[in-house]
């Protein structure tokens, strides 16, 4: 037997320092050898800037259309988006939208490439034709609506589609070979993509693997009779092969997607041809190592040297990547190729970190430190021939020049660069090395599924700190393209950027981030999940109050309220501070609890962990600064005023189950942090969290005096609520009781009571033909169906425009159908049970009545138990649903989009107003939209690329303390409506912005 190396295994953000302190001193190399890179760099550089292209490509556009300008982002968004809008109505919507954000009527073209110029003239006509006003939305006149319209939507369409044309090599495998069959005297490898985006579905996952597969037999039996590595190849992406390629279900894709990879591996092997496995994000690197290696364990593969693999010299682990290959190679006694590029998720890795309360960042922050981490990697990688065959995949003329410096000669490695780039470089090149191989990385597929992937490539390279950028603006010196990485960080205390802050340290100075685990990472998902088994205490049952003790709780309370409204402000915060430590420290404990007694899943009980940590440090941070002293205001001479905050009384904190430890600490806290006594009850289905919680709270400081428990079902809480001496209520549940509450608190005599309340609701989610179905599906899935659908913001009711309905719908069942229901202690389920069987039998009764009423589209296996499946019902009309379903149901409707009036109207004909979300690249749309509506809550996804991260729609993410929250800091604020709006636009020019981003 080989000597298999184990799992894959590297500190998943180590310190920027420490790599630093590592790369810098063996980054300079001989002054002889430096001096042969400036010279080869400079004549590349020259042969870039030199190039008269008629064609054109990415250098040329991005020379035109820099991203830093508005046009330039306006054209990424047409190009992303407008060849998969269907309608003519929405797609003149968005093309006015995106030609109106720039100035294209009077932009001059600089380029002489036939490209710049055919899309410069095409988006500057229409820029023409459409003035505001001039869509079907407008008022101009018929005339120009009716010959203008179609022309600028022709033009537009045809200037995308030329983009596409330039940057795609075919739409079909076939027409990618035949245009990649090299001209005379031309050395040209090939590598071809098929695909844009990750599988959703099964029968996504089936089509990718058809594609691959028929792919391979058309390549391989054009390939004629060179040896590897001089044979074409083809690049394959995990995440399209199976739905559900993600940590928590290794044990699923280990059974189901290596028996496809090696297929295909055996496919290509037959042809011998490259096999690529493309790069995936960091949560993805160590199940995709996983793969990789029970597939190269077949003995099927032996003797053929084409299998490889991408690593990403932007992760901070790829030299540990690099040394497990090698591993891998020596074990098998294998030759295995390895393409190293810079990375592709910069953005992605980035808001993922910090949404996942991260210790750090498995990327670099600094593009510098990718390139000296590259120019490591590929000295590794060369230190390995001919085990490993390199395949340095860049843009960028320094590292090109300095590649070639350390590879001592032309043999055992090449260059890749991706089509429509770098043509002037590798030209050049070719000049002056005629020896040296290069590849060319070959997107193919339709333009409208492949523009997406335009535009991430544009995006990578756009920004300003890369080198095809600076390459491209004449007015940067050739100096200082020829940096080196070492002389911008100089010393490891500079080795992250300084404007982008630690995960932890994502709200500071306020206050800290709470810590999250992160399950791609294999030591830090097996240390939490056996700390969680390892909690294995009874579930003790807790006596319910009697009325008389409910009414002695809040005597108690009364008594104790004085001394703890006296208590200094900080002292209190820092009560509150140390009840997020323990939390933190005890986070095996209370998501043991959250579990088994409310049914979580593993990342919804560590989300809601963190929410809990979020909410007592938020309060804690708005309490040292409204309580923390008095606020001196004007007055006439001689007179003195001040403003200060102090607590009300008593407060009944009466909340909810399905978020019985966030809800209730968020609660308990806020109303603590103001001065008052609290009586908390918990809902009568979790009181063992809430005991808990309580424990934890006494034992950080707040006194019991200050804080006590009261347990029991509705009655026990109308007892409190209808006590005399309480002096508020904060309420979290459902509207009839909320309604309830408010009733019986303004029939009692003396003072006012406030009521702070905030209940569920049928919210919405509008989805039009620009959004991208992918992206839709993950929020619908994400939202709806997540939590068991036990969310107040959980999604109910999806509006999807009619033109691109079926496709959207059909994407989401079959999301829907990948997801595992059962046990929620098994790491791989998604959805666990309702609260108890009297929620089951509601849920069952509203679908037994949808099934008679309503297009039944998805309905989901369950379990034996208190578990409802997902299901999926389309509506005729929104009205058919009355009131919110509290479970996994999502319910359907389709709308004409000059029908959108009619949809807002329907959303808030229902009656609720706590969470909206929408899906368009239309600013306009999205504008209006958040104009017209009365909701607390709206998630605007317009992000142009990549998955949604950060904030996820409707809550349970972690970072919920950023918003505004139930006694809020601001007296005004009591007299308005509050609405907190996230728009999701990580991709849309963010790397420019931060001046970090990745080529």
């Amino acid at each position: 037997m080989p000597n298999i190396p184990p799992p894959f295994t590297a500190p998943y953000a180590p310190d920027d320092a420490e790599i630093a302190a590592r790369l810098l001193p063996a980054s300079h190399l001989s002054p002889p050898q430096e001096a042969r890179i400036h010279r080869t760099a400079t004549r590349l550089i020259e042969a870039i800037r030199k190039r008269d292209d008629r064609l054109g490509g990415v250098e040329d556009m991005l020379r035109e259309f820099a991203l830093s300008t508005k046009e330039g982002l306006a054209l990424m968004v047409l190009a992303e988006a407008l060849l998969r809008v269907p309608d003519a109505r929405t797609a003149d919507q968005f093309i006015e939208d995106k030609l109106g954000e720039g100035d294209f009527i009077h932009h001059e073209t600089k380029s002489t490439a036939f490209l710049v110029n055919a899309s410069a003239w095409a988006l500057g006509l229409s820029a023409r034709v459409i003035q505001p006003g001039e869509t079907p939305d407008g008022t101009i006149g018929r005339l120009v609506k009716r010959l203008g319209a179609p022309a600028v939507r022709t033009a537009t369409r045809q200037a995308m589609r030329l983009m596409g044309n330039h940057f795609v090599l075919g739409e079909t495998i076939e027409q990618a070979l035949e245009r990649g069959k090299p001209r005379s005297g031309q050395k040209t490898r090939y590598s071809f993509d098929m695909l844009g985006e990750g599988a959703r579905t099964a029968a996504d996952a089936r089509r990718y693997f058809d594609a691959y597969a028929s792919a391979i037999e058309t390549i391989g039996k054009a390939a004629g009779n060179h040896a590897l590595p001089d044979r074409p190849g083809i690049s394959v992406k995990l995440s399209a092969l199976h739905p559900r390629f993600e940590a928590i279900s290794r044990a699923r894709v280990m059974v189901e997607l290596v028996p496809q990879l090696l297929d295909l591996a055996q496919r290509a092997k037959a042809h011998d041809l490259n096999f690529t496995v493309d790069a995936e994000e960091a949560d993805r690197l160590e199940l995709s190592l996983d793969v990789i290696a029970a597939t190269l364990a077949d003995p099927s593969l032996k003797g053929w040297d084409g299998f490889g693999l991408a690593i990403q010299a932007y992760q901070k682990r790829a030299s540990a990547v690099i040394d497990y290959v090698d591993a891998l190679a020596r074990a098998h006694d294998r030759k295995l190729m390895v393409r190293l590029v810079k990375g592709a998720y910069w953005d992605t890795e980035i808001k993922r970190a910090q949404e996942r309360g991260l210790d750090g960042y498995p990327v670099f922050t600094r593009k510098a430190m990718t390139d000296l981490n590259y120019v490591a990697c590929a000295s590794k990688l060369l230190a390995l021939r001919p085990r490993i065959f390199p395949q340095f995949a860049t843009h960028n003329a320094l590292t090109v020049a300095t590649v070639l410096e350390m590879a001592e000669g032309s043999s055992g490695f090449e260059f890749q660069r991706l089509h429509g780039m770098g043509e002037a470089l590798y030209e050049q090149l070719a000049k002056d090395h005629a020896d040296i191989a290069y590849r060319t990385y070959a997107p193919v597929g339709s333009h409208r599924d492949l523009l997406a992937y335009l535009v991430r490539r544009l995006l990578e390279n756009g920004a300003n700190s890369s080198f095809v950028a600076q390459a491209a603006d004449y007015r940067v010196p050739v100096p200082a393209l020829l940096q080196r990485p070492a002389d911008a960080i100089v010393r490891p205390q500079a080795a992250a950027h300084p404007r982008i802050p630690l995960p932890c340290d994502l709200f500071a100075p306020e206050r800290r981030n709470s810590r999250g685990v992160e399950f791609g990472a294999r030591t830090a998902l097996d240390q939490l999940l056996t700390d969680v088994k390892a909690e294995t205490g009874d579930l003790k049952p807790i006596a319910d109050a009697t009325p008389d003790q409910a009414h002695a709780a809040v005597a108690a309370a009364r008594a104790g309220f004085a001394g703890w409204s006296r208590t200094p402000a900080g002292i209190r915060a820092a009560a509150l501070e140390q009840a997020a430590h323990l939390l933190e420290s005890r986070s095996a404990h209370f998501i043991a609890l959250l579990q088994r007694e409310g049914g979580k899943t593993l990342d919804d009980a560590l989300s809601e962990l963190r929410e809990a940590a979020d909410f007592c440090r938020y309060y804690a941070a708005q309490g040292r600064k409204l309580f923390g002293s008095e606020t001196a205001m004007p007055g006439p001479t001689g007179e003195s005023n001040a403003l200060t905050m102090r607590g009300r009384g008593v407060f009944v904190a009466i909340s909810p189950w399905n978020f019985p430890l966030a809800i209730f600490l968020g609660q308990v806290t806020a109303a603590l942090m103001a001065g008052n006594s609290v009586v908390a009850k918990p809902a009568e289905q979790t009181p063992r969290i809430a005991r808990e919680a309580v424990a934890l709270l006494h034992e950080a400081g707040i006194p019991k005096s200050a804080l006590y428990l009261v347990t029991g079902d509705g009655r026990i809480g109308a007892a409190l609520t209808a006590h005399p001496d309480i002096a508020g209520v904060v309420f979290t549940g459902s509207t009839e009781v909320a309604r309830s509450i408010n009733r019986a608190l303004a029939a009692k005599d003396g003072p006012i009571v406030p009521l702070i309340a905030e209940t569920g609701g049928i919210n919405a989610m509008i989805a039009d033909a620009t959004a991208l179905p992918e992206q839709v599906a993950d929020d619908v899935v994400t939202s709806a169906f997540r939590s068991a659908g036990q969310r107040c913001s959980a999604l109910r009711l999806l509006f999807v425009q009619e033109d691109v309905a079926d496709r959207m719908i059909e994407m989401v069942a079959g999301a829907a159908r990948e997801l595992k229901i059962g046990d929620p202690s098994d790491v791989a389920t998604h959805v666990g049970p309702v609260i108890d069987v009297e929620a089951k039998q509601r849920l069952d009764a509203h679908i037994a009545r949808m099934k008679t009423e309503a297009r039944l589209h998805f309905a989901g296996p369950a379990p034996e138990g208190c578990f409802v499946a997902p299901h999926i019902f389309e509506l005729t009309e929104a009205g058919q649903l009355t009131e919110e379903v509290f479970g996994p149901i999502l319910h359907v409707v389709r709308y004409r989009p000059e029908n959108l009036e009619r949809v807002l109207r329907a959303i808030e004909r229902t009656g609720y107003g706590l969470t909206l979300g929408v899906h368009s690249r239309i600013d306009d749309s999205i504008e209006a939209i958040i104009d017209r509506v009365q909701v607390g809550n709206i998630y605007v996804n317009r992000n142009m690329i990549g998955a949604v991260v950060g904030v996820q729609p409707f809550g349970g993410n972690g970072l919920s303390g950023t918003g505004p929250k139930a006694g809020g800091p601001h007296y005004l604020a009591r007299f308005a409506t509050e609405q907190t709006v996230t728009i999701n636009t990580a991709a849309a020019g963010g790397n420019a912005a931060l001046l970090a981003g990745e080529e």
